[in-house]
């Protein structure tokens, strides 16, 4: 039997010229909002032009747009070239511009290299969705530059890089920059702090039963280790959240998750053996060598059993992210199809099962 075209549901497809036309209004929006959020925090500026407002690709829960801003007020004449983070309709990470906003300003003066944040639209009332203005980095985002087509060498002073940014990032003097009245100081064991905020994230994202996931669960309930210091933790630290100009780092990005608690959260993320790709150099940067790198650099112990745990944790926020996408599909605010993360389920019971 053949297909009955007229008995076909699917909406015609638009036009070319309308989807340009949609593009355009957006842009337009975009560039009012950002007017009036400038005549606001700057009453006196005048002059201000705003060109070359384009969306980035990536980021998959909020809009990336790049932009370059001119304005005069009374302090002269400023331009700068900037980049608009706003939230977008699905997501796969509930994070607060404010909190990111803050960590941000706070970072000013430090030696981590971070974007300078300029203007904070926390309720979206300019740009319809709450968002944040900073300047636009130089450098590269390369998701895989520890083993891309550099030579060896190269890759390596990289990656010893990104340890060293990772131990500064841990060394800001967060109760002197004000961030405990910002980011919530653990009033537990940083691990419980974390396994109750992810726990809270699946059973809200949870559509069917994961008993591998309450199995892991379980375990870490059960050992969850202390913390050896309570450190500004950047909590997404990887090498596609930064910015590479040459042979150096030239910006940290994506400060949306970060937190105040235990600096093996961090290191426990780029140790996470689903990470390798991204975070290792196979035989020469591996899990050893980022350790004792990071050992050399801040003097801290780094408890064996403490980190395993918190590779296990990493494996499982991945588990609940991919089922927050699940569900953002679902409801029909999110349109990249995501499976259930069984793949996660074998390296999280190896950690378990060899966890010392």
């Amino acid at each position: 039997m053949g297909i009955d075209l007229k008995m076909s549901t699917a909406p015609p497809a638009k036009p070319p010229d309308e989807h340009l036309a949609n593009a355009a209004t957006a842009v337009e929006k975009v560039v009012a909002g950002l007017k009036a959020l400038i005549m606001d925090a700057i009453p006196l500026a005048h002059d201000i032009r705003l060109s070359g407002l384009k969306r980035a690709a990536g980021g998959l829960s909020r809009e990336n747009w790049s932009l370059e801003a001119s304005w005069v007020d009374p302090t002269g004449a400023h331009s700068h070239r900037l980049m608009l983070m706003r939230d977008a309709a699905g997501t796969l990470l509930a994070t607060d511009r404010k909190r990111e906003f803050a960590v941000l300003k706070a970072l000013e003066g430090t030696s981590v290299q971070a974007p300078k944040a300029h203007w904070l639209d926390y309720d979206g009332s300019h740009l319809g969705g709450p968002s944040l203005i900073m300047d636009r980095m130089p450098g590269t985002c390369d998701y895989g530059v520890l083993n891309g087509d550099r030579p060896l060498e190269a890759r390596l002073k990289l990656a010893r890089a990104f340890t060293d940014l990772m131990a500064r990032i841990h060394a800001v003097d967060w109760a002197d920059r004000g961030l405990g009245e910002v980011l919530e100081v653990p009033n537990d064991a940083p691990s419980l702090v974390e396994l109750a905020h992810w726990e809270a994230e699946y059973r809200r994202v949870q559509l069917e039963p994961h008993p591998e996931l309450d199995y892991v669960l379980s375990w870490m309930r059960s050992g969850a280790p202390q913390a050896e210091a309570i450190v500004l933790v950047h909590g997404d630290f990887k090498p596609g959240n930064a910015l590479v100009e040459g042979e150096r780092i030239s910006a940290k990005l994506d400060w949306e998750t970060a937190h105040l608690g235990d600096p093996l959260e961090d290191l426990g993320w780029v140790t996470n053996p689903v990470r390798k790709r991204e975070h290792q150099i196979a035989g020469v940067w591996e899990r050893e060598q980022i350790v004792a790198a990071y050992r050399a650099l801040t003097g801290r112990e780094v408890n064996e059993a403490a980190l395993r745990w918190w590779n296990v944790l990493a494996c499982w926020k991945l588990a609940v992210i991919q089922l927050t996408a699940v569900s953002e599909f679902v409801a029909g605010r999110y349109n990249r199809v995501f499976q259930t993360p069984s793949w996660l389920y074998r390296p999280m019971f190896q950690l378990i099962e060899h966890a010392p």
